[in-house]
């Protein structure tokens, strides 16, 4: 099994992508990545982030990498193993240090309309809640004037250094959703005190392109190394170069 790739128009709205606000604060060579999941309007959970990394840009899906797989751990624990979506803020990889300005390029028109338009195309009747995980996650969800009356939950970034503060919002919401979202699976224990491994799941071969080596989307391998991520941005290079380290 493995993601065909999405409904034609809604591919043909992803094509329309502004380019970013602002060229230099963004990685711009590798392409924008757009989306993981459901985009048939079918999902019962969206999930918004804000924008895709290293280990996202070769698969070709937002959240496959080190944080995305935290995010899995968090559907598996609402019992959701392919009703949800996965969307970004920014289709483009922002470069960290040029954050400053997320806040005021995410209110900018082009990136605005384009953005709810997205957002609108992949909410169907049967969605249930909307999650936003990180600052610009959670103020594109605010600037989506029309989005649909679920429940919005507003969560730490998976990234976040903050662990504790991670750890412990994640795991109210965790508590909160399971009393609106539907389960297609018996949920996964709730968080503990401190994120572990058993928080982590790989990402489903359902929402990879076909063809992708077996290790991708389950970075456990490089977290035995103390590595977070199987693909990095080499510097000084980083505009142009990824690096791929296989098992």
């Amino acid at each position: 099994m493995f993601d065909k790739g999405p409904p034609a128009a809604f591919a043909a709205l992803l094509d329309q992508a502004p380019d970013p606000p602002h060229p230099e604060a963004f990685w711009l060579d590798w392409g924008p990545v757009f989306y993981r999941g459901r985009a048939n309007k079918t999902a019962r959970l969206l999930c918004v982030a804000s924008d895709p990394g290293p280990t996202e840009r070769i698969a070709g899906r937002t959240l496959v990498g080190d944080a995305g797989q935290r995010v899995q751990g968090f559907l598996a624990k609402l019992g959701l193993t392919r009703s949800y979506v996965c969307l970004n803020a920014f289709p483009y990889a922002l470069i960290p240090s040029r954050g400053d300005g997320a806040a005021a390029w995410l209110k900018e028109p082009p990136q605005l309309k384009w953005r709810n338009r997205v957002f609108r195309a992949a909410a169907g009747p049967g969605l249930q809640a909307i999650v936003a995980f990180g600052v610009n996650a959670q103020a594109a969800v605010k600037l989506w004037e029309d989005r649909p009356p679920v429940p919005v939950e507003r969560v730490p970034h998976p990234s976040s250094h903050d662990g504790a503060r991670l750890v412990r919002e994640w795991r109210a919401a965790v508590t909160r959703l399971r009393a609106v979202v539907t389960p297609e699976a018996g949920p996964a224990p709730n968080y503990g005190e401190a994120f572990s491994e058993a928080d982590y799941a790989p990402i489903p071969r359902a929402d990879l392109p076909f063809g992708v080596p077996w290790f991708l989307g389950d970075d456990r391998w490089a977290r035995g190394r103390d590595v977070r991520s199987s693909v990095r941005r080499p510097v000084p290079d980083d505009r142009h170069t990824l690096i791929w380290s296989a098992p």
